[in-house]
């Protein structure tokens, strides 16, 4: 079964670097990681690509929000199993 995590993504370089690390290092190698981006303007994903070159990216071409966001890139996305997860969420929890 093809399992995949989706992170979508907007202008959250500092989320990212505070929870992606977890991700990439707790996920088995059947699942794929995949970040959809909503037509970030900040480092993210120059951030993703030089920090974690395994997960995929995809760009949306524009903020459409939280539904369409998920919607315009789970169409290149497949997998049998999706968890989607957002990068709006602060961590507040020191590690």
């Amino acid at each position: 079964m093809k399992t995949a995590i989706v992170i979508l993504n907007w202008n959250g370089k500092k989320l990212l670097e505070q929870f992606l690390p977890s991700i990439v290092n707790f996920s088995t190698n059947e699942v794929e990681i995949y970040v959809a981006d909503n037509a970030s303007t900040d480092e993210s994903i120059t951030f993703i690509k030089e920090f974690f070159p395994t997960v995929h990216i995809v760009r949306n071409s524009q903020n459409g929000g939280y539904a369409k966001g998920y919607n315009d890139a789970l169409q290149h996305i497949k997998a049998d199993v999706y968890c989607l997860a957002n990068s709006d969420i602060e961590v507040t929890q020191n590690w």
